[in-house]
C-alpha cells in the first residue's frame, strides 16, 4: 500500500480538505443508515435521514453514544448490545467489562498498519509484539497492522523479561510493539544478560509516552512513536515521524466537545474526544471516548493532511461526589446552556476543617452573583459559593469539574 513517491502509506494521507470532506460526504449517510437499522441505535437514530448527514455539522446535531451506555446495552442484549453486524471472527473484553468485535480475516481490521507504517516499520521488519493476545484484542490489533505493511509477527506478548530478551536476540526483532515502559524493561534486561538487540523502532500505546523515556530509546538508537487507539474505535490518531501532535486516521471522523455535552468546541480548545467509525462491521456513531484533547491548527509537515490533534490530554468523565452528592459535567453543561451570557463555568471542590465545599467560576459580564443561584442549584441539585471570572479567564484545559481536596 505505500505510496513509494511520497513516501506515506496510501494517498488518503494527502487528499486536499475538499477531496476529504467529499469523501465524507458520501461515507456518511451510508454509515448512518447501518447504525440505524441495529438494535442498539433504533431509539437514538429514530427519525434521523441518513441523506441528511453529509457533513460534520449535521454530524454533530445527532446524539452522542457513551460507554456505559453501551455497557447496560450489552447487559440487556449480551453480547454487543445490538451496536454490530454478524460479521466478526472474534470477541474481545475490555475492563468493565464491556465487549468488543474484531476481524482477523478483513485485512487491517483496525486500521493500525497506518501507524506502523509512519513508524518506518515493514517488510523485513520483525515486530516483537508485546500487547496482550488474551481477553482484550491489542495484540490482535498490532498483528493485524504488522501483517498489514508486510512485516513478520513475534507474538510474545506480556511480561517474562528473561525470555523476551532471549527471543529478540535469537530471531533477531527490529521493532517492538506494546505499551510504552515495558519496552524499557527488555532492555535493562538484555544489558543484564548481557545481550545487545536489533530493536531500532518502537510502535507504542495503551499509555503515556513520557517525553523523558521517549529520550532513552532515543539515546539508544530506537526511534519511537505513540498512537492513540481503543477496542471499540482502533486507530483513532498517531505520531508520524514530524512529531506534531498526532493525526487523525482516515477511517474515523474526530469531533472535540464540550465535556458533557455533544457541543464542538472552538479549535484548539481542550475537550472531549467524540468518534464516528466508518467500519461498516462496527458504526460506532459519535462515540464518546472520556478522554481530552484538542485541535492542533494546521497540517503536520510530514506532508500528511489530516487533522491534528494534541494527543491524550486526561479524562472527560470528572463526575465528583461532593456532599455526598455528585456533580457530573453534563449538569455543568446544563447551568451554562441557561444563561446565554455565560461562556463556561468550572466547579471546584475544596475542604474547610471536615466539611466539604463547592465553589462555581462562572464566566460572565454580569456583576452580580445572585443572578445564577436559582438556575445552579436546578442544575447541580447543591447550593455553593458563585464567583464571578472575566470571560476567557478559566483554564483551557477541559476541565469542568476540579477537585482541590486532599485526603492525606
Amino acid at each position: 500500500m505505500k505510496d513509494g513517491a511520497m513516501g506515506h502509506y496510501d494517498r488518503l494521507e494527502t487528499r486536499s480538505a475538499d477531496e476529504r470532506e467529499a469523501a465524507i460526504a458520501a461515507a456518511l449517510p451510508a454509515q448512518v443508515a447501518r447504525a440505524q437499522a441495529l438494535p442498539g441505535f433504533a431509539e437514538t437514530l429514530a427519525g434521523v435521514d441518513p441523506a441528511s448527514v453529509t457533513d460534520r455539522a449535521a454530524l454533530a446535531r445527532l446524539p452522542v453514544l457513551r460507554k456505559s451506555e453501551l455497557s447496560r446495552a450489552q447487559a440487556a442484549l449480551p453480547p454487543l448490545g445490538g451496536f454490530a453486524g454478524a460479521e466478526r471472527t472474534h470477541l474481545f473484553q475490555s475492563p468493565g467489562p464491556i465487549y468488543e468485535p474484531g476481524r482477523m480475516d478483513a485485512p487491517d481490521w483496525w486500521r493500525l498498519g497506518r501507524f506502523l507504517h509512519a513508524a518506518g516499520i515493514g517488510r523485513g521488519d520483525v515486530v516483537q509484539n508485546c500487547f496482550a493476545y488474551h481477553f482484550t484484542p491489542a495484540g490482535h490489533m498490532f498483528e493485524s497492522a504488522a501483517r498489514a505493511v508486510g512485516a513478520t509477527v513475534f507474538p510474545a506478548g506480556t511480561g517474562q523479561t528473561e525470555l523476551q530478551v532471549r527471543a529478540a536476540a535469537d530471531i533477531g526483532s527490529t521493532a517492538y510493539a506494546g505499551t510504552p515502559d515495558f519496552l524499557k524493561a527488555i532492555l535493562d534486561k538484555a544489558e543484564e544478560m548481557g545481550e545487545r538487540l536489533r530493536i531500532a523502532r518502537a510502535a507504542v500505546g495503551g499509555g503515556a509516552l513520557f517525553p523523558s523515556l521517549r529520550k532513552e530509546y532515543a539515546d539508544r538508537g530506537i526511534a519511537c512513536l505513540q498512537c492513540y487507539a481503543t477496542a471499540d474505535l482502533g486507530s483513532i490518531a498517531y505520531e508520524s515521524p514530524a512529531m506534531e501532535g498526532m493525526i487523525v486516521d482516515e477511517g474515523v471522523i474526530v469531533e472535540i466537545v464540550r465535556p458533557g455535552t455533544g457541543d464542538p468546541v472552538p479549535e484548539g480548545e481542550v475537550g472531549e474526544v467524540v468518534v464516528t467509525t466508518l467500519n461498516p462491521d462496527y458504526p460506532l456513531i459519535r462515540f464518546a471516548t472520556g478522554d481530552l484533547s484538542a485541535v492542533l491548527p494546521g497540517t503536520s509537515p510530514c506532508g500528511r493532511t489530516n487533522m491534528r490533534i494534541r494527543g491524550w490530554m486526561g479524562r472527560a468523565d470528572q463526575a465528583t461526589k461532593i456532599k455526598g452528592m455528585f456533580v457530573r459535567p453534563e449538569q455543568v453543561a446544563a447551568f451554562v446552556a441557561r444563561h446565554a451570557e455565560v461562556a463556561r463555568a468550572r466547579v471546584i471542590a475544596t475542604r474547610e476543617g471536615e466539611m466539604d465545599v463547592m465553589t462555581v467560576k462562572v464566566e460572565t459580564p454580569a456583576d452580580n452573583p445572585e443572578l445564577y443561584e436559582s438556575s445552579l442549584l436546578d442544575s447541580l441539585k447543591l447550593r455553593g459559593r458563585i464567583e464571578l471570572v472575566a470571560p476567557g479567564s478559566l483554564p483551557n484545559d477541559g476541565k469542568v469539574i476540579e477537585d482541590l481536596r486532599r485526603y492525606d
